[in-house]
């Protein structure tokens, strides 16, 4: 360390400082100027009011942001060995631009926890920014939270048109969900017209009918296997259109709904540094200095640096949205318009084939069937008899054949003289029964 470095060191004043909790370590950082002739950083504190200068932000695409090493609430110490105690922030912004093509800074590195930030204030605060996202900025002025206005991006509507696109994937799937099911229901008909119209000629004597009669068959048969085969040709379709819905569109949803926490919580820090800096201004016209200021300020460095966090977050979440949104689009127009175009195209090809099929079936009818050939015999009137006809047919046949058998066992006894002794046994007999 040089001499001058030494000498301002040595008239460094030593003050009380209410660090909550928080510990600091020195570190030195050398960074070169921008073509502007800046650093990239966003300094506050200083003389009268606060005894250390600290960095407020530290802006993106700059030097500091470039390097890495600084972040905000850190306190800067020296400035090219030059120490800046006691010094306004206007003095210490006039050395760092005083310096030539690069400036080294001896700071102390504040290590705070972020979740120490998140106090019950800044939660409140995140819930009211998530009331007035949707109402107007009248309404979020009449609440005190004009800053929500910030919410309004083009992401949250793109989510609608995501959760319409939605409703217009499931209503597709669900058509062509039904149309399988309905072309597999038409199969099953199909192999049972094959089967019978089998079967009918397996059992024709006539040689020319039963040939007739297996190839209606077996054509039924084959429209059954290709159905099936365009059923199957149809399906991975519904599937990728189910991983699009059920997958994708899900998991942009939750992705988008975590960058909206995010937003809400960077909102709510930045409000929260904006009413502390309204206090501080409040206090300092009434010619007082607050406790926080005067010892160091280590609550609005925290929140700094919790806000720093959350514009983190904030920033590589909506980086995952956009890049998220642009993939399910590029899905959307291209690969759906695609998997569209293979299902017509599959019906198309499936239908062509079934009437091709068909077609040498048109001259196949009548066919002549020689009916004596037949086993079963058969009405040669060509009449079917009227309901309960055979019934009462069937009915007085077995009546009159009960009128036979009981004529059968009738006995005359009209010439017998019940009061003569006929001694033959015969007639004895006779009347016995």
């Amino acid at each position: 360390m040089s001499s001058s470095c030494a000498l301002d060191y040595e008239q460094d004043f030593y003050y009380e400082e209410d660090k909550c909790g928080m510990v600091t370590s020195s570190r030195t950082v050398t960074l070169k100027k921008d073509a502007n002739n800046l650093i990239g950083i966003s300094i506050g504190g200083g003389a009268p009011n606060c005894p250390c200068v600290y960095l407020v932000q530290i802006f993106e695409d700059g030097p500091a942001f470039t390097d890495g090493n600084l972040e905000s609430g850190d306190e800067i110490v020296r400035v090219n060995c030059v120490s800046v105690k006691g010094k306004t922030r206007s003095e210490v912004a006039r050395m760092i631009q005083a310096a030539k093509d690069e400036v080294r800074i001896d700071f102390n590195k504040l290590h705070a926890d972020p979740k120490q930030g998140k106090t019950l204030d800044i939660i409140l605060k995140k819930v009211k920014h998530k009331i007035v996202e949707n109402v107007s900025s009248d309404t979020a002025d009449a609440l005190g939270l004009s800053r929500a206005i910030l919410c309004r991006d083009s992401l949250v509507k793109r989510l609608e048109e995501l959760e319409k696109n939605t409703s217009t994937y499931k209503g597709l799937i669900y058509q062509m969900s039904s149309l399988l099911n309905a072309q597999f229901n038409m199969a099953e008909v199909y192999r049972e017209f094959g089967d019978i119209f089998c079967e009918i000629g397996s059992r024709e004597p006539h040689v020319s009918s039963a040939e007739a009669f297996m190839n209606f068959g077996q054509v039924h048969r084959g429209m059954e296997k290709r159905t099936l085969t365009m059923i199957e040709l149809l399906r991975p379709t519904i599937n990728d259109l189910n991983t699009f819905l059920n997958k994708a569109v899900p998991d942009t949803r939750l992705t988008l709904k975590k960058y909206l926490d995010a937003k809400f919580e960077y909102l709510s820090y930045c409000l929260k540094i904006k009413e502390m800096d309204d206090e501080e201004a409040a206090v300092a016209a009434l010619q007082e200095i607050l406790y926080r200021v005067e010892t160091g300020n280590y609550e609005y460095r925290l929140m700094l640096r919790s806000r720093q966090e959350a514009k983190k977050r904030f920033s590589k979440l909506r980086s995952d949205v956009l890049v998220k949104l642009e993939l399910l689009d590029q899905k959307r127009v291209q690969d759906i318009a695609y998997q569209l175009h293979r299902f017509v195209s599959v019906i198309s090809q499936y239908h062509s084939e079934c009437q091709a099929q068909m077609e040498p079936m048109r001259n196949l009818f009548p066919i002549e069937v020689d009916l004596s050939l037949v086993s079963f015999d058969y009405n040669p009137s060509g009449q079917l008899p009227a309901d309960g006809e055979d019934e009462e047919e069937n009915e007085i046949a077995c009546n009159e054949q009960q009128l036979v058998d009981d004529d059968t066992n009738l006995i005359d006894i009209s010439c017998l003289d019940v009061n003569d002794n006929c001694s033959s046994s015969s007639n004895a007999d006779l009347l016995k029964f």
